[in-house]
């Protein structure tokens, strides 16, 4: 093994936001409470320098070995060699960031997060293109999205650029380990959680952010294939009010149930409603829905709007202005559960598909709930649900024009 030198040039130090804690940004007038308005906009402008350590690993993997693990890597089993660690605190902002070997975490058992589950985390990912160069799927949007979750959750908000800069590093000394192969790609879990050590309930006054990376394949190995869901009117995912729109373990730990419910009812996914009628559909899983009108010429895409109980999908975002370059109509509103069912049982309703950052877009074929089953369409991948999904992929790939910006290229390895 060859002791690896980071190709990163740029030297330059990264301008950071002094984010204060959230008790710091202002009171609202109720005693002890915080003002949402206050929180979100009395954010510090006064900067310094966040500068970089490097630490590259030891030992490398050989090229062989990486091409082994990269021919058949799944989702979520493997990581890449490095990882990015950041530190906050209320006295310092950001700082003692390293790029790093990827390895275990050493945590006190008295650790905020492990006891109040305060932590966002993102999921973006990136691809190898055309040119054999790199390029990284809307980081701005998730940065963003990013700094919403954190603020949602009393969190500190790590700048977009820092943000992005770190996934620059990493993906400089770790770009040989996104894949080559259709369908595959290197997909970036960034996350920052409370590490206080305190058992006291209050937002944490010091935060870790880390980046890590896991080669992904296909998920639809075998072609892609529409699923089964299942309506679930036991359980909720989001209230108003609550951090349905916020991407945090709680949100995902709290429908697992419902999704073993699914799978007992022999449905591949299950599909949340609102939590005050039941009636009305938000989500599946943890990906945005979207339901396809007619057909030709007069195609309608109806995905739910964004009430703060759904997570406003960057992939949905991108689908939503796809639509629009394809010449159809695309719109935000409501479809209840019965609108669902008349629509694919008058015809009217062709198709509905699920979208996210891992599949791009998952058909619909079928729906069961406890008080029926219906199909969708014709039970296959419908012919709009495909056109959406390749022309997304084409530009995540570099084989279509990228008209939106969409595509954030990364230094090549040398």
């Amino acid at each position: 093994m060859s002791r690896c030198r980071s190709p990163f040039r740029r030297w330059a130090s990264f301008t950071k936001a002094r984010t204060p804690s959230f008790l710091s940004r202002g009171r609202a007038h109720k005693p002890g409470l915080t003002s949402v308005s206050d929180y979100s906009s009395r954010v510090s402008t006064d900067t310094s320098a966040v500068d970089f350590k490097t630490t590259p690993a030891a030992e490398r993997a050989s090229a062989a070995t990486r091409d082994r693990l990269l021919a058949n890597p799944g989702f979520g089993q493997l990581f890449s060699e490095h990882m990015v660690r950041m530190s906050w605190d209320r006295e310092r902002g950001w700082h003692d960031a390293e790029l790093r070997p990827y390895g275990p975490l050493q945590l006190d058992p008295g650790v905020s997060v492990l006891h109040y589950a305060q932590a966002v985390f993102e999921g973006l990912k990136a691809y190898r293109q055309q040119d054999g160069g790199i390029a990284v799927f809307r980081p701005d949007a998730h940065a963003a999205r990013f700094r919403r979750s954190a603020r949602r959750l009393a969190l500190p908000e790590l700048p977009d650029a820092l943000f992005i800069e770190s996934i620059e590093r990493l993906l400089s000394i770790d770009g040989e380990w996104v894949p080559s192969a259709p369908e595959h790609s290197l997909y970036l879990r960034p996350f920052m959680y409370a590490s206080e050590v305190s058992l006291s309930v209050h937002p944490s006054t010091e935060v870790t952010f880390l980046l890590i990376a896991s080669p992904s394949g296909s998920y639809f190995p075998s072609g892609v294939k529409p699923v089964t869901v299942w309506l679930s009117e036991d359980f909720s995912r989001a209230a108003p009010g609550g951090t349905g729109e916020a991407k945090t373990g709680g949100n995902y730990a709290g429908g697992l149930l419902a999704q073993a419910q699914a799978a007992e009812q022999g449905c591949d996914q299950v599909v949340w409603l609102d939590s005050k009628e039941h009636r009305w559909v938000e989500e599946m899983g943890g990906m945005n829905l979207c339901f396809v009108y007619g057909a030709g010429r007069n195609v309608r895409l109806l995905t739910p709007a964004l009430t703060g109980t759904l997570l406003p999908g960057v992939t949905r975002d991108a689908l939503l202005k796809l639509t629009a370059d394809l010449g159809f109509k695309a719109e935000e509103g409501r479809i209840s559960t019965d609108e669902w069912r008349a629509g694919c049982e008058d015809g009217s309703l062709t198709e509905v598909f699920a979208c996210g950052t891992a599949a791009v877009i998952t058909p619909v074929g079928a729906v069961k709930s406890a008080h029926g089953s219906w199909a969708v369409g014709d039970g296959k991948p419908g012919q709009i649900s495909m056109r959406l999904r390749q022309s997304l992929v084409d530009i995540q790939r570099g084989s279509a024009p990228d008209p939106h910006g969409w595509m954030h290229r990364v230094a090549r390895i040398v």
